[in-house]
This record gives structure tokens, sequence and C-alpha cells, in this order.
């Protein structure tokens, strides 16, 4: 099943699919991006989380969630 938020379609499966450290870093994606309408950086995410993080941990879990199509990264520079 396929759920479709305007130009945003991904499986519902990839969701139900994650483990809790990605669905926490996820969560906060999403959180920090709704709250501020800014890209959410690998930095300002291991401040935020919960548990002890490095950025470059993060950013695995973010190309998964990229891979999985959960968000989008543009690479800007």
């Amino acid at each position: 099943m396929a759920a479709n938020f305007g130009n945003l379609s991904f499986e519902t499966g990839a969701l139900s699919n994650l483990n809790t450290r990605s669905r926490e870093i996820f969560r906060s994606i999403v959180d920090s991006y709704l709250a501020t309408g800014e890209p959410v950086g690998s930095r300002h995410l291991s401040r935020l989380l919960p548990m002890s993080l490095s950025p470059a941990s993060i950013r695995n879990v973010m190309q998964d969630l990229e891979e999985l199509g959960l968000v989008y990264a543009p690479h800007t520079s």
C-alpha cells in the first residue's frame, strides 16, 4: 500500500520495517522540518536526539531513509 501526500509517495510498509533508532531519527526530521520549514542536518539532529549518536551515524540512517523514499535530500553545498 502506498501513501501519497502531495508530491510525496512512499510505501507504508517502509515505516513498519524501521528499527527504533531509525524511527526516532525520522520522527525528529519530520518534527524539526514542520517546526521550521528548513532542511534538517545531521549535526542539528545529533543535538536534538535523546540518544547519543554522531552526525556520521545519523547521516547513514538519513541515507537509508532517503533510499526508502521517506525523506528527500537536495544535497546542496
